[in-house]
This record gives structure tokens, C-alpha cells and sequence, in this order.
């Protein structure tokens, strides 16, 4: 838990997610502003805010927390782009990219979970 929490990997991916979810919903209708594109958009940024504020805790169990909650987070980001799929929203490849970079995270944080619940955490994930 000693490096920052901008060194960790998990943390890049989970910002250049967030990145390709605003990009993606740009090209939403307009009428969604307040419903799909803010869920979306919500959810990413809870993914690798909640990887931040869990490095800022000082525990294991907190970490492994505030990991869990990213997870879920990014389960509904998931939920969302499937749901934004059906509708057609949003350019094919933007949405394949963001599912692609979700699949991803969500392994990375599957592997830190597991890691430190484990007692065998990774310096670098």
C-alpha cells in the first residue's frame, strides 16, 4: 500500500475507461443527458475513485473495501453499456473500446481482491 495510488495500474486503466465512457457519450441523444449518459458517466468515475480513496485508508480490509465497491461500480458500468448497446447508442467501436477496457479493469480488480485477501498483494497491480 505504499506507492501512490496514481502508480497503480488498475488505477490508469480504470481512468482511461472513464476517458472512453465521456467520449462514448458524447454521441448520445440529447434526451439522455440526464438518464443513461449521467449513469454511465457516474459509474465510471466511481471506479477509479473508489480504487483512489481506498489506498488513502489505512488498512488492508479498507483497501480491499473500497476495491470491492470499484468492482460493483463497474459491474453497473457494464449493465449500462449493454443496455446503451440495445438502443444503439453511441458509435460501435467507442462502446467496444469501453467494454474492452471495463472486461480489464474489472480482472485487475479481481486479481488485487483476491491478492490481498490472500496476503500476497502486488506492488504493482
Amino acid at each position: 500500500m505504499g506507492e501512490g495510488f496514481r502508480d497503480r495500474i488498475v488505477w490508469q486503466r480504470a481512468m482511461e475507461l472513464t476517458t472512453a465512457i465521456y467520449e462514448l457519450t458524447r454521441d448520445f441523444p440529447r434526451d439522455e443527458v440526464y438518464a443513461l449518459t449521467n449513469q454511465l458517466r457516474r459509474a465510471a468515475v466511481s471506479i477509479p475513485s473508489n480504487i483512489a480513496e481506498g489506498h488513502g485508508r489505512n488498512s488492508h480490509g479498507q483497501l480491499v473495501q473500497f476495491l470491492c465497491m470499484a468492482r460493483g461500480s463497474n459491474y453497473e458500468l457494464q449493465t449500462q453499456l449493454e443496455i446503451a448497446a440495445r438502443l444503439q447508442y453511441g458509435v460501435d467501436a467507442k462502446r467496444s473500446l469501453c467494454h474492452s477496457l471495463s472486461i480489464e479493469v474489472g480482472k485487475m480488480l479481481n486479481a488485487t481482491v483476491t491478492s490481498l485477501e490472500s496476503g500476497r498483494a502486488s506492488s504493482k497491480i
